[in-house]
C-alpha cells in the first residue's frame, strides 16, 4: 500500500519487501547504494538503516554474479537453501561443471554419503558452487581444505550423484546441462 502526503510516497514495508525482492530476483544489484537508486526511481525512498534491516529480515544473501562480481540474491520460498538472482541456472549449472573439470580430483560414494575431492584449498570454492545450484538430489555438503562431504537425499543414492559430479568433470567446458 502507498499513501501519497506532500509529494512524499510513503510505502509500508511489506510493499518495500516486495518491490525490493522482484528488484533483486530480476537483476543484478552489487550494493545497497544501487538498491536504494532502484527503489527511489521507482518512487519508493529508504534510508540506508532501514534498507539495511529490509535485506536481513529478507534473508538476502551475497553470490557470486555471472561477470563475478558479489551481487544481492533472495531466498527462494520455503525456505530452501538456494537462492533466487538475477543469474540464471544454466548459468550456475555451467559454472559448476567447469569448478568440477578443473577442480574434482576423485568422487566416491558409500550408502547416500559422497566423498569428493579437491586440491588442498579447493574443497570451500566447489561446496558453495554446489550449494548455488539447484541439485534437488543432494541435502547438503560440508567441505573441509580438499574434501567435500555430500548426502543425498536417496538412502541409496550417493552412487548416481558420485556418477553425476565425474560426468561433469568430463564435459567440456560450457556444455554443462542444467539438473
Amino acid at each position: 500500500m502507498t499513501v501519497q502526503r506532500d509529494s512524499v510516497r510513503l510505502t509500508t514495508k511489506t510493499a518495500r519487501h516486495a518491490r525490493i525482492t522482484d528488484l533483486l530476483t530480476a537483476q543484478s544489484v552489487r550494493s545497497q547504494v544501487e538498491l536504494a537508486t532502484l527503489l527511489a526511481a521507482e518512487g519508493v525512498q529508504v534510508n540506508q538503516g532501514t534498507l539495511s534491516r529490509d535485506l536481513v529480515e529478507l534473508g538476502v544473501v551475497r553470490v557470486r554474479g555471472a561477470e563475478g562480481a558479489l551481487i544481492y540474491a533472495v531466498p527462494v520460498e520455503g525456505g530452501g537453501r538456494h537462492a533466487r538472482s538475477g543469474v540464471s541456472q544454466e548459468i550456475l549449472d555451467a559454472r559448476l561443471a567447469k569448478l568440477c573439470n578443473e577442480l574434482l580430483v576423485t568422487a566416491e560414494a558409500s550408502g547416500n554419503i559422497v566423498i569428493l575431492r579437491t586440491p588442498p584449498g579447493a574443497a570451500n570454492f566447489l561446496a558453495l558452487a554446489i550449494d548455488h545450484s539447484v541439485m534437488p538430489s543432494i541435502l547438503g555438503t560440508i567441505a573441509g581444505d580438499d574434501t567435500v562431504m555430500l548426502v543425498s537425499r536417496d538412502p541409496d543414492g550417493g552412487a548416481a550423484v558420485a556418477d553425476r559430479f565425474l560426468g561433469l568433470a568430463q564435459e567440456p567446458q560450457g556444455s554443462a546441462e542444467p539438473s
